[in-house]
């Protein structure tokens, strides 16, 4: 049997928002630096990182490694305690958009595989992360992803 997953969540009472839980997917890079990693999302192609909705039994940074693993093919250290949140508005299939806030942990890779479970559904990036932050769409994962580099260094 699997673990289930919750699907989106209410977020503090009061709020109307909803809570996910992502990794920030990182690696040292040949340069003495590192690189993140950004996936495409399914549905507009966008630049994302790897997130997914609370899942039952799991803790969130629990989460945020399956999420890595489903959606882009990584395995590794997922640090415990979040680097930081974001906001974004999930489009829903009537039309309406839903406020959500990501709650962000970092994730060490070990292991790329070249097969998993989305793979044929999105695209993988590695890049510095001040690069990485001009390619996503919302403003709060981009002042997180420029501001990595200092986190983990």
């Amino acid at each position: 049997m699997g673990t289930k997953t919750l699907g989106p969540v209410p977020g503090p009472l009061g709020t109307g928002r909803l809570d996910q839980y992502a990794a920030l997917v990182w690696r040292p890079s040949a340069s003495g630096g590192i690189e993140v990693l950004l996936i495409t999302s399914r549905e507009t192609r966008r630049w994302v990182v790897p997130k997914g909705w609370p899942i039952k039994d799991l803790r969130p940074h629990q989460i945020a490694a399956r999420e890595a693993w489903e959606e882009a093919g990584v395995e590794g250290r997922t640090g415990a305690r979040k680097i930081g949140v974001f906001d974004y508005d999930k489009r829903l299939s009537s039309g309406a958009l839903q406020p959500v806030r990501v709650k962000v942990y970092p994730l060490r890779v070990e292991t790329e595989h070249d097969e998993w479970p989305e793979a044929g559904q999105r695209e993988r990036i590695w890049l510095a992360p001040e690069e990485a932050a001009g390619r996503v769409d919302e403003p709060g994962l981009s002042r997180l992803l420029a501001g990595f580099a200092r986190v983990v260094g």
